[in-house]
C-alpha cells in the first residue's frame, strides 16, 4: 500500500469520528499551548530586557555600591554596608586602567518637580553627569548640545532634557536657551535628548542631565536619610575584546584603593549588559523547565486518551481490518495506518496548541505588563511543541497499531 494512501485513510479515519478526535485533541492541545504560552511570554520579556539591557553597549560596564538583578535580603543587608563609590575611585580608573577610554560617574535623585510657566512634570529624574554619559548610556542628545567639560569645571546651572519634557513643558516653543525650573531651582536649557522608550517606565525621556559639579553643589554628597551618596560609574573599554581585561583591571584598582585582602569579597557591584542578560536567563530558567514538566505531563495524560481511543477504534474497525488483510494489506500497512492516525491527532492538536500559545503568551504579557512589550514567535519552542506531539503520538498510539496489524483476518471478517 501506497505511503499516501495510507495517510489519506488515516485522515478519512479521523473525519468520521468527528466528535471523538475533538475530544481526544482538547487534551494535546492544553498541553501544548501551556508550554507555548510561558515559553512566548518569557520570550518576549525577554527579549525587551536584552535590547534595553544594551543601553550599556557591547563595551561598557558599571561599577556601583548597590547589586543589580534579584538579591536576597541578607544580600541587600551587606550591600548596606559596603563604602559608597566615589568620585575619587572614579578618577582613578581614568587614570590607572589602560584598556578604557571613556570614563564616566554619575549621581542621582529621583521623583522631582520640573516646571515652566505653570506646566509640571512630577517624575522627573535628574541625573549629576559628565559628557561620558551620553556615549556610555547610549542616550545621545537630540538637538542643542551635551554638557560640556567647561560645564563641569564651572559647576554652571545648564541642563539636557528628555524629550517626554521637551514635549510636555515645550510643546509648541524651542526648549532650547529657555529655563526649566526642578525641584525649586532654575537651569537653562542645552539640549534635548533623543526619543529612548522602554517598556519597563525606565523613563530616559523623562531624565534632566546637569553638570555632576552642579548636582553636588545642589544636593550635596549626603542623601536625606544622612547616608552618603554613592556614585555610579560606566566605563567603556578601548574594543569590545578588551571588555573582561577592563573589567578586571578596573576591580584590581578598586580593591587595592579599598585596602581589601586577596581572601575578602568584593565589597562593590560590577556588571555589563551580558552579565545582566545571564542573571534574567537563570532567574527564568526554573519558569521554563516548571511550564515544561506541566505541558509533558498534560501531553502524556492525552497520549494516554489517544491511546484509549485508539484501541476503541480498532475494536470497531476490526471487521474493516479484517477485510483489507483479506485483499492483500500486509501487517506493515495497518500498523503504518494506526500510528498516522495517532500521529497526526497529535500534531493537529499541536499545531492549534502552539497558535493559542503564540497568542495567548504575547497577550498575557501586553496586558499584565506593558503594551509597549514587542511581540515575539518563538519558532524554536513550536518545533519543540510539535516534536513533542510527534513522539506522544508515536509511543501512545504504537499498542493499538500493534494489537490491529496482529489480527487474524478470519477471525476479524467474522466479528460482529
Amino acid at each position: 500500500m501506497q505511503r499516501l494512501d495510507t495517510l489519506v485513510m488515516s485522515l478519512q479515519a479521523i473525519r468520521s469520528n468527528k466528535l471523538r478526535s475533538g475530544l481526544t485533541l482538547f487534551g494535546v492541545i492544553l498541553g501544548v499551548a501551556s508550554i507555548i504560552a510561558v515559553m512566548t511570554a518569557i520570550s518576549v520579556v525577554q527579549g525587551t530586557m536584552e535590547k534595553e539591557m544594551t543601553i550599556l553597549g557591547a563595551q561598557t560596564f558599571q561599577v556601583q555600591k548597590w547589586l543589580s538583578g534579584p538579591t536576597t535580603e541578607e544580600e541587600r543587608r551587606l550591600a548596606r554596608n559596603w563604602p559608597p563609590v566615589t568620585i575619587e575611585e572614579a578618577d582613578a580608573i581614568r587614570e590607572q586602567v589602560d584598556s578604557v577610554d571613556i570614563v564616566g560617574p554619575e549621581l542621582w535623585n529621583f521623583q522631582l518637580k520640573a516646571e515652566y510657566r505653570g506646566e509640571m512634570i512630577e517624575n522627573a529624574i535628574v541625573v549629576g553627569g559628565t559628557p561620558e554619559y551620553a556615549p556610555n548610556n547610549t542616550h545621545f542628545v537630540a538637538y542643542g548640545r551635551n554638557v560640556s567639560r567647561m560645564d563641569v569645571r564651572s559647576a554652571r546651572k545648564v541642563a539636557v532634557i528628555g524629550s517626554a519634557i521637551a514635549e510636555r513643558l515645550y510643546p509648541f516653543v524651542d526648549p532650547i536657551g529657555r529655563e526649566i525650573r526642578v525641584d525649586g531651582r532654575n537651569y537653562e536649557i542645552i539640549g534635548v535628548f533623543d526619543e529612548k522608550k522602554s517598556a519597563f517606565n525606565s523613563g530616559y525621556d523623562s531624565y534632566v542631565l546637569i553638570p555632576i559639579t552642579t548636582f553636588i553643589d545642589t544636593w550635596g554628597m549626603l542623601q536625606p536619610n544622612g547616608f552618603p551618596r554613592s556614585v555610579n560609574v560606566t566605563i567603556h573599554a578601548k574594543t569590545p575584546e578588551l571588555i573582561d581585561d577592563a573589567m578586571e583591571e578596573t576591580r584590581a584598582v578598586l580593591r587595592r584603593m579599598r585596602g581589601l585582602p586577596r581572601s575578602a569579597p568584593d565589597n562593590f557591584e560590577m556588571f555589563n549588559s551580558e552579565s545582566s542578560i545571564s542573571q534574567f536567563n537563570e532567574m527564568t530558567a526554573g519558569v521554563k523547565l516548571g511550564a515544561f514538566v506541566i505541558g509533558a505531563i498534560a501531553l502524556v495524560v492525552a497520549g494516554i486518551g489517544i491511546m484509549n481511543i485508539m484501541l476503541v477504534s480498532v475494536t470497531e474497525r476490526t471487521k474493516e481490518i479484517g477485510v483489507r488483510k483479506s485483499l492483500g494489506a500486509k501487517p506493515r500497512d495497518i500498523l503504518r495506518q494506526f500510528l498516522l492516525e495517532a500521529i497526526v491527532l497529535c500534531n493537529v492538536g499541536g499545531v492549534i496548541g502552539v497558535l493559542i500559545g503564540f497568542g495567548f503568551g504575547n497577550l498575557l504579557v501586553k496586558l499584565g505588563m506593558s503594551p509597549s512589550f514587542e511581540s515575539v514567535v518563538p519558532l524554536q519552542w513550536a518545533v519543540v511543541g510539535l516534536l513533542f506531539c510527534t513522539s506522544v503520538g508515536l509511543l501512545f498510539g504504537m499498542l493499538p497499531a500493534i494489537k490491529a496489524s496482529r489480527l487474524n483476518p478470519i477471525d476479524a471478517l467474522r466479528y460482529e
